[in-house]
């Protein structure tokens, strides 16, 4: 599977083996470049394991992630998804939509999820 960084706030998934790579050309990897490809490689997991139990076509299966940066405080402010398949029939794409939804990063994103920090303590030794 390859991430490719087509621009600064633009990734394109492009399965293919076991492997996993960033294509980053002249462009610098980003946690937001991270952040997408969570998104990415689950959807494309859930519309792999959808596509296989409605024996649907695989071939030319592609998602690309692009997202907006907003500031005070730095973050992401939007995420747009699409779903790249050649193979897939065209009354069967609201059935895909509904199935990248139920990616658990998609999930994650869309309904906000609360995150608490502390510094630990070093365990003595470790």
């Amino acid at each position: 599977m390859r991430i490719v960084l087509e621009t600064e706030h633009r990734i394109r998934l492009i399965p293919g083996d076991e492997s996993f790579a960033f294509d980053t050309g002249e462009a610098g990897l980003s946690p937001f470049h991270f952040l997408a490809a969570s998104l990415a490689t689950c959807t494309h997991s859930v519309l792999h394991g959808w596509a296989e139990h409605a024996g649907l076509p695989l071939q030319g299966l592609e998602v690309v992630v692009d997202w907006e940066i907003g500031d005070a405080p730095l973050r992401v402010t939007r995420m747009d998804m699409e779903i790249l398949w050649p193979g897939l029939p065209a009354d069967r794409r609201d059935a895909a939509v509904r199935a990248a939804a139920q990616c658990t990063v998609h999930n994650t994103l869309s309904h906000g999820t609360p995150v608490e920090t502390r510094v630990a303590n070093p365990v003595p030794g470790g």
